[in-house]
């Protein structure tokens, strides 16, 4: 792939395939490739969402057990003595994004 800068605008050529975002038919083309990217991107959401659903019906999708409340009270405490969050986490033994919901929904 070949990159060119058009009054510092990029463009870009592939080599192996008549490819170029220099010509309107180039851009399309790429404008087309995002396009599909985007709705498989959606259809495999939808077929996910759709299984969890399923699971869901059929008792087989519980999602994670919620943290314990002395875990919580842990996080809580830590937070109140200006401990990082890192170092919550590490000390709690949960991830970062467990210490941001757990204090978001004191």
């Amino acid at each position: 792939m070949v990159l060119s800068d058009r009054h510092h605008g990029i463009t870009q050529t592939a080599l192996e395939q008549p490819i170029s975002t220099d010509t309107a038919s180039g851009k399309a083309f790429l404008d087309m490739l995002a396009v599909f990217a985007e709705f498989e991107l959606n259809i495999r959401k939808e077929r996910q969402l759709e299984g969890i659903i399923a699971a869901k019906k059929n008792g087989k999708y519980k999602g994670r057990k919620p943290i314990s409340k002395e875990k919580k009270r842990q996080i809580i405490e830590l937070h109140d003595a200006q401990t990082s969050v890192s170092d919550i986490a590490r000390i709690a033994g949960v991830s970062r994004n467990t210490v941001y919901k757990t204090l978001r929904n004191r």
